[in-house]
């Protein structure tokens, strides 16, 4: 049985919601896990989950790595996600959009959603035709239009500054970078790497992902699947699917240098990082480095700027820099160094948040 309550400060959450609609199907969870820095901001992900067990597991984590990613990118924003339990593909529609909508209104601005896996900027759009409090819409909207062109770039600069810490130059040119999946963020990874000057190697379980790399840059390298990319002889490795991808196995296995990606909850439990750091891997927390996308459709709130979130995504290199720099002076991994900053920023503003102002 997961534990909504947790069993730590980092695992409380502070409300979540199951919503359900009989005539359109919609099964639906919503977890704000904390508000301290602002409205829970995090993506809707449409998803066709075993049970309803891991559906609010999924959510519970997500939710969590919401939080701290929206302190580290500096974001007056607190972290939440919600999950859509079913197949996409065959449930989604207008009338379960519009109802899930309703439910994400009535939280009353606690929580604002936006695209995530199996959603989309034009499912956003009709999100909103029942809440207030979404973004990631369309650009015919007003809105940022597609999230993962922020979250790949933001990717790219956190493995620019782990390329710099460990091969003493910001550039991946000539160096073998493994991409497992490439989707939304990962095909697009492909493309920055690419103009760097990286070789690539990529795996997917969608033989149409795999094609549509092809077709652009026939010269990246395919393999069969996750076990054989992070056995082979790459520099870094880019997790870009679904999470929990540095397991027990993976990391003794693993003969990159560097673990840097889009792929939320890489880490497939406690631990796992001290490994990767007793094995000299450096591991960039994925919850900084793929903070681009939250940052391109938070900057909706203030009518949306594609420069004026570029600047603030580029910044993730100089972030993912510091944190390498707290890790070493305090003896400890990055990921610890990375929470260890975050708590710090959500316990600071949410202090001065009880500052009463007198309304």
């Amino acid at each position: 049985m997961t534990d909504v309550f947790g069993t730590s400060h980092k695992d409380v959450h502070e409300q979540v919601v199951f919503c359900a609609d009989e005539q359109s199907g919609l099964r639906a969870i919503i977890a704000v896990h904390n508000t301290a820095l602002g409205p829970a901001l995090g993506g809707t992900r449409f998803y066709p989950y075993e049970n309803e067990q891991a559906a609010l597991a999924d959510v519970l984590n997500l939710a969590r790595g919401m939080s701290y990613k929206n302190a580290l990118a500096g974001l007056d924003l607190g972290g939440g996600k919600a999950v859509i339990i079913g197949d996409p593909a065959r449930l989604k529609s207008e009338a379960l959009l519009r109802a899930y909508g309703r439910f994400v209104e009535s939280l009353g601005g606690r929580y604002i959603t936006a695209c995530d896996v199996g959603t989309y900027s034009e499912d956003m759009d009709i999100v909103a035709r029942e809440s207030r409090h979404v973004t990631g819409r369309t650009l015919a909207h007003g809105g940022a239009g597609d999230s993962s062109v922020l979250t790949s770039f933001g990717v790219f600069q956190g493995m620019r500054a782990s390329a710099e810490r460990v091969f003493g130059t910001p550039s991946l040119h000539g160096r073998r970078v493994g991409v497992e999946g490439v989707g939304k963020v990962g095909h697009r990874l492909v493309d920055l790497l690419r103009e760097d000057g990286a070789e690539v190697v990529i795996c997917d379980v969608d033989p149409r992902a795999i094609e549509r790399v092809r077709q652009k840059h026939p010269e990246v390298e395919v393999v069969a699947d996750a076990q054989a990319l992070t056995t082979s002889d790459i520099d870094v490795f880019a997790p870009c699917a679904l999470g929990g991808a540095l397991d027990d196995t993976t990391v003794a296995g693993l003969r990159a240098r560097i673990v840097c990606g889009a792929a939320n909850n890489q880490l497939a439990h406690p631990g796992v990082e001290k490994q990767l750091a007793d094995r000299g891997i450096l591991y960039a927390p994925d919850y900084v480095v793929n903070s681009g996308g939250v940052i391109q459709v938070a900057d909706e709130i203030e009518r949306f700027s594609m420069e004026r979130a570029r600047a603030k995504a580029a910044q993730i290199y100089d972030t993912t820099l510091k944190i390498f720099g707290i890790a070493s002076d305090e003896g400890v991994p990055p990921a610890a160094a990375a929470d260890r900053l975050a708590e710090r920023r959500m316990s600071e503003v949410g202090r001065i948040r009880a500052i009463w102002l007198g309304h």
